[in-house]
């Protein structure tokens, strides 16, 4: 939800705080790459320690980086706020990923994943439209105070429900050397021993491009819906429910479908889906969808357009493919790293992928020209790079399936297909 916050407010944002709305990904990327950084400072320290404190010190600097953000009164304020938060954000989306790996065993994994992953569709199903009719009833300082009590409370979750996760901990002391190394050159050295192995590094550069080629897009999505088609920015909270309520729907089955067939079909799946809306929506139906979004209709007294239903179904299919790439993902991305290695692989992971985001963010601007009455001009040069990226992922996918396979002695068509993910 913290993460979510800022797009589909971002025309709000913008007149407030007197920002064009073409440099709205700057206030996205800020966030991500600062969640990148952080995200290998804590590749040094993570597996370290109990994973429950961990979380609950992550969570809680999420609160005061969100509540901050309330606060700001230009850009560079909110800017810094958002840095703030993704330097806490970062590691605890690692902790969490790690955890989920920890404890569920590897043939059960796809499935888990798509029930943590069902999280973002409950924000956007429940907390973005709340997040919205917050920022109606008072302003977009609302919905970032409600959002950091929330960050806060549920770090006082993780620390009075979660148990104790030192697991990690013991296997990584079975396998020190002794005498023990200075801790700096034990985790150089583990790193150096993740990043030897080939399936590592296909999976950070997978990770890195999927990341890029779909935040050129998603930060621009709702200005370019409202500003450009004529959408009721009082309909967004519909908009985005309507799509975290279909991800609701289909996250655990697409689970389930990863567990069964393995990811790479999964993938391809979600990429070549992809890649038909992002053409429809923002490269060859905009003018039509403009016309018809503005012709308003009336029935029972009240007005309205079916071009917002068309706005709505392409949404919906945007998320539904998007979710059905990242499930496929995160299932082989966590069976990547060793055990005692695993948080510290999350880590660096979330860097990569963070460090993708904010490159993704960055990009719309250099791309993107706003004129006069705030719509958008060049979405769909960022719509044929966004297609050409997100098209390569399912192979490289691939590639890091056969990798792991060899490295773990599993024959293909031998075993499960979650096994070899491909």
């Amino acid at each position: 939800l913290d993460f979510m916050m800022p797009s589909p407010r971002g025309p709000r944002f913008a007149a407030d705080l007197d920002i064009e709305t073409s440099s709205l990904g700057i206030v996205v990327a800020s966030y991500t790459l600062s969640a990148g950084v952080t995200g290998l400072l804590g590749a040094f320290f993570l597996d370290r320690y109990d994973r429950r404190p961990a979380l609950a010190l992550s969570l809680l600097g999420l609160a005061v980086g969100t509540g901050g953000a309330a606060f700001a009164w230009d850009l560079p304020t909110l800017v810094l706020a958002r840095v703030v938060a993704g330097a806490f954000g970062g590691p605890a989306t690692a902790l969490a990923l790690a955890i989920v790996a920890d404890v569920v065993t590897v043939s059960r994994r796809g499935r888990a994943l798509g029930a943590v992953m069902m999280a973002f569709s409950v924000a956007s199903v429940l907390g973005v439209p709340m997040g919205l009719v917050l920022a109606d009833w008072g302003s977009w300082h609302t919905q970032l105070l409600v959002t950091a009590v929330l960050c806060a409370l549920a770090a006082a979750g993780a620390s009075l429900h979660l148990p104790s996760l030192r697991a990690h901990v013991a296997l990584r002391a079975q396998g020190a050397q002794t005498p023990p190394l200075h801790p700096w050159r034990e985790v150089t050295d583990s790193i150096r021993t993740l990043v030897a192995e080939p399936a590592v590094r296909l999976s950070y550069g997978m990770g890195l491009a999927s990341a890029f080629g779909a935040f050129m897009l998603i930060p621009n999505i709702a200005t370019f819906v409202q500003n450009n088609f004529g959408y009721p920015a009082s309909l967004l909270s519909l908009l985005y429910g309507a799509g975290g309520l279909a991800s609701l729907i289909v996250l655990r089955p697409l689970g389930r479908l990863v567990d069964r067939v393995g990811s790479f079909p999964v993938s391809l799946f979600g990429a070549v889906g992809y890649a038909g809306v992002c053409a429809l929506c923002f490269i060859f139906l905009p003018p039509w969808i403009e016309d018809l979004c503005r012709t308003r209709h009336a029935l029972l007294g009240v007005s309205f357009s079916w071009g917002w239903f068309v706005v709505a179904l392409l949404f919906v299919l945007f998320m539904l493919t998007s979710n059905a790439r990242n499930v496929a993902f995160g299932t082989l991305n966590s069976r990547v790293p060793p055990p005692a290695l695993r948080a510290r692989y999350q880590s660096l992971s979330s860097m990569v992928q963070h460090v993708g985001l904010a490159a993704g963010g960055l990009t719309g601007p250099l791309l993107l020209r706003s004129e006069p009455d705030g719509s958008l001009v060049g979405i769909d040069r960022i719509a044929w790079l966004s297609i050409a990226v997100l098209l390569a992922i399912p192979w490289l996918l691939r590639g890091v399936a056969r990798r792991i396979d060899a490295r773990d002695g599993v024959r293909r068509g031998a075993t499960a297909p979650q096994r070899g993910g491909a």
